[in-house]
């Protein structure tokens, strides 16, 4: 239980005190009215002793009486009205009126408990509990089985200024007399028949004749005994005097109790006299008085529908229509609660006396209690002990025989449920058990509470050998509150009496208040014995039907025992909470039922019991609302709304029709500020933002860029793809760097973007805001008017820095103001509040909203602002425009992202900001728009299409500086700057089957496979090298082509692209970035960019491979500059996926700096030429390397291009497309194709050698020149594709890039593997080792030919020795000097080679050391003999080389020709 301001002890000695009436003459009353109060009313401050009492017990033992009150009290006569053991209406009434005006203080003390996770604000006290709990006792009525509420004795109060004060006297006790005695009255009940009556004699002061009162007093005196009477002085103090003088008003406080017991002592329906104010009281069916709060349960209609419902159970059905009009009538009808006082509000009590008069008071209760009241009980004592003894026989006290008959054989009590029902049992007044009770009453009044416990307990006995419960159940109570009493460790307290009682009271006697004063009593005790858990049970047994408040106060109780435990019990204290809140509800105790719902909520909150907490903020709700707080119902609903709720879809529209009723009738809600509004759930974070132009859609066979928009997903890694390319042509534009202050441009904003830097938009470009909505409940939920809050502040970026900072310039303007309407718009500054929005949903969704900035300045979006209102039921997916609706607003607030770089950001949680909701307005800027005509989406492997750009500027401003960069820059080429170009048709639809490349007819009589045409080309005028397309910005940029070099505003234009398929099939995903920039420079915004992105499909076409092997012809006979033979084998893959019937080679041409086809070695006719699915050929060209004349010193940079035609038309493949996918594509493979050397280290070679002190750097690109070639193929193909029942001629080309003599090449990009997992390491790697040439690298150096007859006739009859001679021709192929040993030895001894070789043999030397300069060719004589006819063969000679500059282990043999077979003829 609570903390409580008296003790336990306190509780009961102010319980049961001594009862003492007064009767009053008419001159008296007058007398105590000039004080605005009755005769008892002027006693009742001053009840109390201060000092300490002594009487004698029948022992004659002197017994101590401490802190002793004795109550006062006016006598009040009613006919009998049989007691009901329930409270009567009034007394209801009067309860609740005490609960209702106790309230918890406004900070008062609270006890903060901690226990486990919860730490709770708990009321350290209930002071509404105290009251109810004394004014409950003060009600109790007068019963016949104790004695404890009769009157003891009797003050008959006279006036001295009566004409015969002893007559007035004897009328009064005559009067007394007849009330006590006459059976017309059994109310009220006195405790023997001879009362002690007292006689007092009041004087006033002011007015009366001191003298006569003092001479009346005498005679007084003389007549009733000193003892008897006393002389009251009070009205000492004037009017005119003491004025300024401030005397305290004691009796404020006691006279709320004062009427709380005189009107619950007078229920019939008559005007009754209470403090001098005439009260009607209204009881039964008469209609409840103004300000009074609502009956319990079953005294009000309105509650008693409620009896039959669950304690968690909502109030009100949630489908009924009327609820709301129901909540919106008990909020209209609650007021303050207005308590009876007596008196107009102000009226001062006591303002004739003095403290002389306080005193005299004083001592007044003092002198009769001490010398009238004490003394009269103590000699009832005696009396009534001397009766007992007397009767039972017994010659002995009877406490003496008591403790006896306690020491004997115990008779065995039944139990409550096998005695019979006999509380109606009627002692006579003067029956032995009832003067045993008598006794113990009075014993118990004067504190000597052993005594009272034996006389208790003997009754107990009788009452129980006579089975009359309602006695015996009274004198276990009282047996068991003075054996508490009693102290020390004598007896323990039993609680098994209280608890027997409590049962007697309940269950057989039908008593309720008589069980309810035990159970409190028995509550008490138990808490002062730190038995919470018995307490908490007792109070919670007590609890019924009957009376809500009592359940209510009971239960709460019950709940503070629980928290008060040793190991608190929490949940139980919140959940009995709940339980005391719903009965303190259904009582009327709104406030308390706030109260308690709110100290439960403590404990529910974040604990994960949804449904509860749903509860609780529930009735919070509608409780506050019905309080007029309707800031706090809002809040209680708003977590409602907002939790995940685990409710039914019906139970959540129940809510949500509540929280917006209890929205529109909170007044001024939106008279000064829009509030903030739980629904829908917004995530802040994943607010994207977008800035620019809204894209034109394709208009007719115009295919618009895809650019950036909403609809698309964000993809980090393709962000990256898209910053690199930006960086790629910014640093185009700019001389091949990237400026200082460049920062990508990011046209939509979301939390995977970079945030920290303020964002740029336009000035007349719409700013787009997409905001996630979710809707966290069951139920639909209707916005409508959704419009963004913004604030801007209006700067001028075209004037100077210094002044961009003055104080003038700092406008700021909002919407809020306009936004509290719910109609659109326009800010001061020209930007537009959005639009009228209407949308409904059950799940998530994203609502876009739009802002046009018409100034430049800074603006800030700082939320949205809507109406939200529900649908008229859950069945119902109709939205109705008329449905009431609430306006309110959300804010937008985004946290950027966690700062982790400092030691001090480490190790503390601190976000950087996010201001992609912050953009700033800048001056105007070009707007690009790019259009696509007759672009395609499949191609073949290698398809050359042509398709058209179109260039708008949809802006006010010209625009320049136009460039592309791609991810796939062989993909496209605008074509070359420097060489003419088509130009643009009208309509590209005139050129659908014309060819892409520049053609020429074939010369008349020119042979298949020659050599139609030489070109010599630089790469610079194709993008490739310095300068050019490109410029300074790398391989990926290029700059468009515009006529005069800018795009004037509202001008559009139409290039040709040419497009080539991929080299790989599948699709392929192509990034085009365009790059432009405004006339005017220094602009906040430097540049802009516009994002396209395609997929193309790219299907099979041909298989393209080529080998070049080394021609052993002799040098005179392929010229000085040598040759090779160069084998093209294609394949045409496609499996006619595309319609496609046939492949038809066109043409080979040649591209390289050293190396150009010569001719076609098998021309075949036009018919090989076509290769149909799966078919392949094989072509053999002759290659021959630049004549001299071809590479002067300013075509060193120029490639040759070569075209071999093998048809009846020649493509000019030096110009545009052909030659720019050429070096595109030379371009994108230096990634991935082998390294070489470069050229200028080639000349540097050729012009220097390999001296002696050359590294192994120069002595491998040497011997890898030996085996170069750096030649590339390039086959020009025609497919004939069937579309739609139509022959289409397609074209393309294939590029093979030859590198090394004897390595096979392909057009086709090899698979590359998967990249091994390599370890990390944290130690330096050692440099790597010098790299040396490969054994088949130097087998390479020198190529042999042999020269001799084809055969030779011999008579070997006349001469046996045949001798032919034979020329070896030895080449150097490097660019260095090279040292040769020929061994003319035979080393072969297998059995073939002897056949072959036969008895032949080489004459004279047999092994050479020479020296061959670079490219020198040599001839070295040599004899052969033979012995014999036959077919011989020449090539055994082996040849060793090594460059002159190497050891002796470096020699590696060469690659020796192919046989050489000379016949021997014999003549």
């Amino acid at each position: 239980m609570a903390q409580c301001v008296q003790s336990v002890q306190e509780l009961i000695q102010d319980s049961f005190v001594p009862k003492v009436a007064v009767l009053c003459s008419e001159d008296a009353q007058k007398i105590t009215r000039k004080n605005n109060l009755n005769f008892s009313e002027l006693l009742r401050p001053f009840c109390r002793l201060t000092s300490e009492g002594h009487m004698r017990d029948s022992n004659n033992q002197v017994q101590v009486v401490k802190n002793l009150r004795i109550s006062v009290n006016n006598v009040v006569t009613r006919p009998s009205v049989p007691t009901s053991g329930v409270h009567s209406p009034a007394q209801r009434r009067l309860l609740s009126e005490v609960v209702s005006a106790s309230q918890p203080a406004e900070g008062g003390v609270a006890n903060v408990i901690t226990a486990g996770d919860y730490d709770l604000n708990i009321s350290a006290t209930t002071p509404w509990f105290e009251a109810y709990r004394e004014s409950f006792l003060q009600s109790m009525p007068a019963s016949d089985h104790e004695f404890l509420n009769h009157y003891l004795a009797c003050l008959l109060v006279v006036s001295s200024s009566e004409a015969v004060p002893v007559e007035q006297f004897l009328k009064l006790s005559q009067e007394q007399h007849m009330i006590q005695h006459n059976g017309e009255y059994t109310n009220p009940k006195w405790f023997i028949p001879n009362t002690l009556k007292y006689y007092v004699l009041l004087h006033d002061m002011s007015q009366g004749d001191e003298q006569r009162a003092d001479s009346v007093y005498e005679d007084m005196k003389q007549r009733y005994g000193s003892q008897g009477c006393y002389l009251l002085k009070i009205n000492s103090r004037t009017a005119a005097a003491g004025t300024d003088e401030q005397i305290p008003d004691p009796w404020s406080q006691y006279l709320n109790k004062s009427s709380l017991q005189s009107q619950s002592e007078e229920p019939a329906p008559t005007p009754v006299v209470v403090n001098n104010t005439a009260v009607e009281n209204n009881i039964g069916g008469a209609p409840h008085m103004d300000g009074a709060p609502e009956m319990d349960g079953h005294d009000s209609a309105e509650n008693g529908d409620l009896d039959n419902t669950h304690p968690l159970q909502l109030e009100t059905a949630i489908d009924m229509p009327g609820s709301l009009d129901c909540l919106r009538a008990v909020a209209t009808e609650t007021k303050t609660t207005t308590v009876y006082t007596g008196v107009a509000a102000g009226t001062s009590h006591g303002a004739c006396l003095t403290l002389n008069d306080h005193n005299r008071l004083r001592l007044f209760i003092q002198e009769f209690t001490f010398r009238g009241l004490l003394p009269h009980i103590e000699k009832n004592i005696r009396q009534l002990n001397d009766q007992l003894v007397s009767r039972k026989g017994l010659s002995r006290s009877l406490f003496s025989v008591t403790k006896k008959l306690f020491g004997g054989g115990k008779v065995p009590e039944k139990s409550i449920a096998e005695l019979k029902n006999t509380s109606g049992l009627l002692y006579h007044p003067e029956a032995p058990e009832l003067q045993i009770r008598k006794m113990a009453d009075l014993c118990f009044l004067v504190q000597h509470y052993e005594l009272a416990y034996s006389c208790y307990h003997t009754a107990k006995k009788d009452f129980l050998s006579d089975q009359a419960m309602l006695y015996a159940a009274g004198a276990l109570e009282m047996a068991a509150v003075s054996a508490f009493l009693q102290g020390g460790a004598q007896r323990p307290y039993p609680a098994h009496y209280m608890d027997t009682a409590i049962q007697t009271y309940r269950d057989v006697c039908k008593n309720k208040v008589l069980a309810e004063r035990c159970a409190l009593f028995s509550a008490e005790v138990l808490k002062s014995q730190a038995k919470y858990s018995d307490a908490a049970t007792l109070l919670i047994k007590m609890t019924s039907e009957d009376s809500d408040l009592c359940s209510a106060l009971l239960l709460e109780q019950a709940a503070h025992c629980f928290i008060n435990m040793r190991n608190p019990m929490v949940r139980k204290f919140a959940f009995h909470m709940i339980l005391a809140g719903h009965r303190f509800s259904k009582a009327g105790q709104k406030r308390h039922a706030l109260r308690c719902y709110c100290q439960a909520m403590q404990v529910y909150k974040g604990k994960g019991w949804s449904l509860a907490e749903d509860h609780i903020n529930f009735t919070i709700g509608r409780q506050s609302f019905t309080l007029r707080q309707p800031e706090n119902a809002v809040l209680a609903f708003r977590h409602i709304l907002t939790n995940d709720s685990q409710q039914t879809a019906t139970q959540q529209g129940a809510f949500l029709r509540e929280y917006l009723y209890v929205y529109r009738n909170v007044p001024g809600v939106c008279e000064v500020a829009l509030p903030q509004l739980p629904l829908p759930c917004i995530n802040s974070s994943a607010t994207r933002v977008y800035f620019g132009h809204e894209r034109r859609l394709a208009e007719g066979e115009k295919q618009a860029a895809t650019h950036v928009s909403l609809d698309q997903e964000f993809d980090q890694d393709l962000a990256a793809v898209w910053q690199d390319l930006e960086e790629q042509v910014v640093a185009a534009a700019n001389r091949g760097v990237v400026p200082s202050t460049f920062y990508p441009t990011q046209c939509c904003l979301n939390s995977q973007t970079d945030n920290l830097h303020f964002p740029l938009a336009v000035v007349e470009e719409p700013i787009i805001v997409e905001v996630a909505f979710r809707n966290p409940l069951k139920v639909p939920l209707v916005l409508s008017d959704l419009s963004l809050l913004w604030k801007f502040t209006l700067k001028d970026f075209s004037r100077p820095q210094p002044q961009d900072v003055m104080v003038g310039d700092a406008v700021t303007i909002t919407n809020e103001k306009e936004a509290i309407a719910p109609r659109v718009r326009k800010g001061k500054g020209g930007i537009p509040s959005v639009c009228k929005f209407l949308t409904f949903s059950l799940l998530s969704w994203q609502a876009r909203l739009k802002l046009l900035p018409r100034q430049t300045g800074q603006l800030t979006i700082l939320g949205l602002v809507y109406n939200l209102a529900s649908t008229p039921s859950t069945g119902d997916s109709t939205i109705n425009s008329n449905s009431p609706s609430v306006r309110g607003r959300q804010d937008l607030e985004i946290q950027g992202p966690r700062l982790n770089q400092t030691k001090e950001e480490k190790t503390s949680v601190s976000h950087g900001p996010d201001r992609r909701l912050d953009p700033t307005i800048t001056p105007p800027m070009p707007l690009l728009e790019v259009f696509f005509l007759q672009f395609p989406t499949a191609l073949l492997c290698g398809e050359i299409r042509k398709a058209y750009v179109e260039f708008c500027n949809v802006s006010h401003v010209p625009l320049c500086g136009l460039r592309v960069a791609s991810t796939h820059p062989d993909f496209f080429t605008f074509g070359s700057s420097s060489l003419a170009t088509p130009l643009t048709p009208l309509s590209p639809t005139s050129f659908e089957n014309c060819s892409a490349y520049k053609t020429l007819a074939t010369p008349p009589g020119a042979t298949p496979g020659s050599v139609t045409a030489v070109t010599l080309v630089s790469a610079a005028d194709f993008g490739s090298g310095g300068g050019g397309v490109f410029g300074t910005g790398g391989k990926r940029v290029a700059e468009i082509p515009l006529g005069e070099g800018t795009l004037t505003p509202g001008e559009s234009t139409q290039l040709p692209l040419w497009l080539r398929g991929p080299d790989q099939e599948g699709v392929h995903e192509i990034n085009f970035l365009f790059y432009y920039e405004g006339a005017e420079k220094g602009g906040k915004i430097s540049h802009r960019v516009l994002r396209h992105t395609v997929f193309i499909c790219a299907s099979r076409s041909l298989s393209v491979r080529a080998t070049a092997c080394r021609s052993n012809t002799l040098p005179e006979e392929e010229g000085r500059n040598g040759s090779m033979l160069v084998f093209v084998d294609v394949e045409n893959i496609n499996t006619s996926e595309a319609g496609v019937r046939e492949f038809h080679i066109a043409q080979v041409s040649s591209s390289s700096k050293q190396w150009r086809l010569h001719k076609c070695i098998n021309p075949a006719e036009n018919k090989d030429c076509k290769l149909t699915t799966r078919e392949r050929g094989k072509l053999c060209f002759r290659a021959t390397r630049c004549k001299p004349h071809e590479a002067t010193s300013k075509s060193l940079e120029k490639y040759t291009f070569a075209d071999l035609s093998l048809g009846n038309e020649q493509i000019i493949s030096s110009t545009t497309p052909c030659a720019d996918f050429f070096f595109r594509r030379c371009q994108s493979s230096e990634s991935w194709r082998p390294l070489i050397a470069v050229e200028t280290q080639g000349r540097h070679s050729r012009s220097q050698g390999a001296g002696p002190g050359g590294g192994a750097e120069d002595i491998t690109g040497v011997v890898r020149k030996c085996n170069e070639v750096d030649l590339d193929i390039i086959v020009l193909w025609k497919a004939f594709v069937v579309e739609d029942n139509k022959q289409v001629i397609l074209e393309g080309q294939l590029h093979v890039a030859l590198q090394t003599i004897g390595k096979e090449a392909c057009s086709l990009r090899q698979k590359e593997e998967a990249q091994e997992m390599v370890l990390l390491k944290f130690k330096p790697e050692l440099p790597p080792p010098m790299t040396r040439p490969s054994m088949e690298q130097l087998s390479h150096l020198i190529k042999t030919n042999l020269h001799y007859p084809e055969s030779y006739s011999h008579s070997f009859v006349q001469k046996s020795l045949c001798m032919i001679p034979v020329i070896l021709t030895l080449s150097n192929c490097s660019l260095a000097q090279v040292d040769a040993i020929i061994d003319l030895r035979h080393k072969t001894t297998s059995p073939e080679s002897l056949e072959v070789h036969g008895s032949f043999t080489w004459l004279g030397k047999t092994q050479y050391k020479l020296q061959l300069r670079a490219q020198e060719v040599m001839r070295l004589p040599l004899r052969a003999g033979f012995l014999h006819a036959g077919v011989y063969n020449l090539g055994t000679p082996r040849v060793f080389a090594k460059l002159a500059d190497q050891g002796a282990m470096c020699e590696t043999s060469q690659q020796t020709a192919t046989p050489a077979l000379i016949i021997i003829n014999s003549t």
